[in-house]
């Protein structure tokens, strides 16, 4: 019975909450634990539950990846609180309504009754304030610039997500009658867009700068603002004159006074203008007397006046002298100011300068070291001037711009240090301390000593190079120099003082040693073969305190000699046993000779030839492929046992070589249908239908390369056509000679990459069976020939080779035979 009431209470309860939600709402910023509802009342789930029953309901949080540690629900009163502080701009950063579902299964005991869809309200607070990307911006205005101009500035953003606290208002805050004004527009994305408008014109030397403030205010409740501080600049046009302190100046001196280096007075003029446009030199006007410009000159950017020779002597006189001050800006203007200089007779004695080094010194001349602090103290200076009144007044200055002078007191300076300085930039340093009464006229005085800067080790060394590249042959004895590097180190003494040593990131052993004066040498002979290029590095370091070093990249060339004969790789038994069955009315390619040399270029440039056996000039071989064939039709009684000779040369000098035998037994066939022999043909009719297609394909592939590669041939051998000579008679010209010969090689690489294919027979298999050599070692001399196929294919490639084998002796005979060619 209880479990009937059960049943229909279930029933009763999901009949009622299915598809209802409840909406609460709650503030960010809260603490955690704030209560947001009762589910269980506000829902009415309890309506339809007796009373008696009430405490077998739970509640339960569905788990939920973006709302699980955000609330908790009491499970027995179905109360939903929040789990932690809530912050509305870190949960919905973009969303204009911030919203949180927690979803919420109702069990009686263990039985499911409902789930339950809450729907949390997170209402925003205006916690943030609107935030430019800086405090403060610069921008330029020039006074040139008209009314209407308009500089953009950075426009403020607020993290709030409500509508209100994150919409922005802009207002300008700044001075009356200050020309500008602020421009707000929107975009496309809402986003406001600034700009300062110039509402009228500027003048730089009136104010050259103004100071506003952009103030951004949000709308919430209170709302919030920040300030963008915009900094103005006038910049400059040329639109002042130079202005000179005083329209007249009058001066007096003395006629006795004369020494050439002091300003008799020093002429200021100002321009309100900046830059080039406010630049001012002087000079004397058009209207100065040719006999005041004899006594008297001007420094053109000081403004200062000297006299050029003593005065003469006699009455007072007064000089007129106009001089122009003129700007460098476009158009340059200019003032003019007149000096009036008085000449009289009067006594009056100038200052007297005492220098005391602080340091040691020799010569008058102080020492101080280059790593001296700014401000160090150098020289104590006194001044005596005894005169009266302003005749015994002085003021003293020092010009230069690593010392300046510092007063003490009445008449005491100290010479101190203004900037670092720089013993490899400047070691000696001349100074100059002028002192001046303020008599009438003033009387002057200098004095001067040096400064002499001490090194300290705070240079690396440098070398001359970033890479050093040196060639050496191979073969030579050991010690021989290589090459030498050099690295400088301006520092003195030890500071200065270099060695050198090898460096090397393969731990194989370094045939190399570096003496103390950056001379390498081999410390034994080098091997082309063995490694043809050595790549390390030299350290260099000084011996200061502390020392400081540096490294360069070597990379070293072992050039070949010719120190190794070629040899024979087919055949590979000496003598070689074959027999060959000759049928007529066919091309008879026997096979082909296979050698190789370890040395490169031209060394490795290999040649063949028969030195014996041949006496019916039966055969012929290619000099340059080893291609061994009949030189004419073969007769009955020319079969039999051959013992041919064959002897393969390199190119180098001198030069080396290799023989070889083949016991050849040749047996000539009468039959034209028999089986074909290994490098059998076809048909007449075949031949010369096969021989047609051969002949216009490798025509139309090859002519043109080998046509190119023959006239650069011709023409580079016929216009050096003397160097064959010069080779032969001077080792000193060996360079050239690889060059020629290097060409030479590359022909036959180049434009015969696949040399023919050897046809090499073997007694041991039926029907002289072909053996497929590939290259190995140095520089082949050509590839296997094709041999025992009975298909036209291969009949085909037979007549290539042949057509091949035709271009590339044109073209190597053309590089090799350099002495017919000078001859011609």
């Amino acid at each position: 019975m209880l479990s009937q009431v059960c049943v229909l209470l279930t029933m009763a309860v999901l009949s009622r909450c299915l598809g209802e939600d409840l909406i609460y709402r709650v503030q960010e910023g809260k603490s955690p634990g704030t209560y947001l509802g009762d589910i269980a009342t506000d829902s009415r789930l309890m309506d339809s539950v007796p009373q008696q029953h009430h405490n077998l309901i739970r509640f339960n949080q569905i788990q939920q990846s973006d709302t699980s540690q955000l609330f908790r629900i009491s499970k027995k009163t179905g109360k939903l609180y929040t789990a932690q502080t809530l912050d509305a701009e870190t949960l919905c950063r973009h969303n204009k309504e911030c919203f949180r579902y927690v979803k919420v299964a109702v069990r009686r005991l263990e039985t499911f009754m409902s789930i339950m869809k809450i729907k949390v309200l997170i209402e925003d607070v205006n916690d943030h304030q609107p935030e430019f990307p800086e405090q403060q911006i610069n921008i330029e205005f020039s006074e040139g610039d008209r009314k209407g101009m308009k500089k953009y500035i950075p426009n403020a953003y607020d993290k709030d997500v409500g509508e209100l606290n994150s919409q922005i208002t802009y207002q300008l805050k700044k001075k009356v009658n200050e020309p500008f004004t602020l421009s707000v527009s929107k975009s496309v994305d809402g986003t406001s867009k600034l700009g300062i408008n110039l509402d009228d014109g500027l003048d730089r030397e009136v104010k050259d700068s103004y100071m506003l403030q952009v103030i951004a205010t949000d709308e919430g409740s209170p709302p919030k603002q920040s300030v963008l501080d915009v900094h103005i600049t006038i910049t400059d046009v040329n639109d002042n004159f130079p202005v000179f302190s005083q329209n007249v100046y009058n001066i007096s001196i003395r006629n006795e006074d004369y020494d050439g280096l002091s300003p008799i007075a020093t002429l200021s003029a100002k321009d309100l203008d900046s830059g080039k446009n406010g630049k001012i030199s002087y000079g004397f006007n058009s209207k100065t007397s040719n006999t005041a410009k004899t006594y008297f000159k001007i420094h053109e950017i000081t403004g200062g006046i000297f006299l050029q020779k003593k005065l003469p002597l006699g009455p007072e006189v007064t000089y007129e002298l106009y001089v122009k001050a003129t700007d460098e800006g476009e158009p340059p203007l200019s003032s003019i100011a007149m000096v009036l200089v008085n000449v009289i007779n009067q006594q009056n004695n100038a200052p007297r300068i005492d220098v005391n080094f602080v340091s040691a010194s020799t010569d008058n001349t102080a020492k101080i070291s280059e790593d001296v602090e700014v401000g160090s103290f150098i020289a104590y200076v006194m001044v005596t001037d005894n005169d009266a009144g302003l005749n015994g007044e002085v003021n003293c200055d020092l010009h230069h711009d690593k010392f300046q002078l510092q007063s003490l007191g009445k008449k005491e300076y100290k010479v101190i240090v203004k900037n670092s300085v720089d013993r490899e930039t400047e070691d000696h340093h001349e100074i100059t301390i002028n002192c001046q009464d303020r008599g009438s006229p003033p009387l002057h005085s200098e004095s001067k000593f040096s400064i002499l800067v001490i090194d300290v080790n705070d240079v690396r060394p440098q070398f001359s190079k970033e890479t050093y590249r040196f060639q050496v042959y191979e073969n030579q004895k050991s010690k021989i120099v290589v090459g030498s590097v050099n690295a400088t180190d301006p520092d003195l003494g030890l500071g200065g003082k270099l060695t050198y040593s090898l460096q090397s990131n393969s731990k194989d052993f370094l045939p190399f040693q570096i003496s103390e004066n950056g001379l390498i040498t081999a410390v034994m002979s080098l091997d082309h073969e063995f490694q043809d290029v050595y790549r390390f590095h030299v350290f260099v370091k000084d011996s200061g305190e502390p020392p400081l070093n540096n490294s360069v990249s070597i990379v070293i060339e072992v050039r070949d000699e010719n120190d190794n004969a070629p040899f024979f790789t087919f055949p590979n038994i000496n003598p070689f046993t074959m027999g060959f069955v000759y049928y007529p009315r066919r091309t008879k390619n026997i096979t082909v000779l296979k050698a190789t040399d370890s040395d490169s270029r031209e060394n490795a440039f290999l040649k063949y030839e028969i030195t014996s056996g041949n006496d019916k000039q039966l055969f012929a071989i290619n000099h340059y492929t080893g291609l061994l064939s009949f030189n004419r039709v073969a007769m009955p009684e020319d079969a039999g046992s051959y013992d041919l000779e064959f002897v393969v040369k390199d190119s180098g000098n001198p030069v080396l070589s290799a023989t070889t035998a083949i016991a050849l037994k040749l047996t000539v066939s009468n039959k034209t249908t028999e089986k074909p022999n290994p490098v059998d043909m076809q048909s007449d009719d075949k031949i010369h239908f096969h021989l047609l297609i051969v002949i216009v394909l490798v025509a139309v592939l090859v002519s043109v390369p080998v046509t190119a590669a023959i006239s650069v041939c011709y023409i580079r051998c016929n216009g050096r056509r003397n160097t064959q000579h010069i080779c032969e008679e001077n080792p000193c010209d060996k360079c050239e000679c690889e060059q020629r010969s290097s060409m030479c090689s590359s022909y036959q690489t180049t434009y015969l990459p696949n040399a023919p294919i050897a046809l090499t027979s073997d007694p041991s298999l039926p029907n002289n069976t072909l053996q497929n050599r590939s290259r190995r070692g140095g520089h082949n001399s050509g590839d296997d020939l094709c041999g025992d196929h009975h298909n036209d294919s291969h009949q085909g490639t037979q007549l290539q080779t042949a057509a091949r084998d035709v271009i590339y002796e044109v073209g190597a005979r053309m590089c090799l035979t350099r002495p017919s060619l000078s001859s011609s």
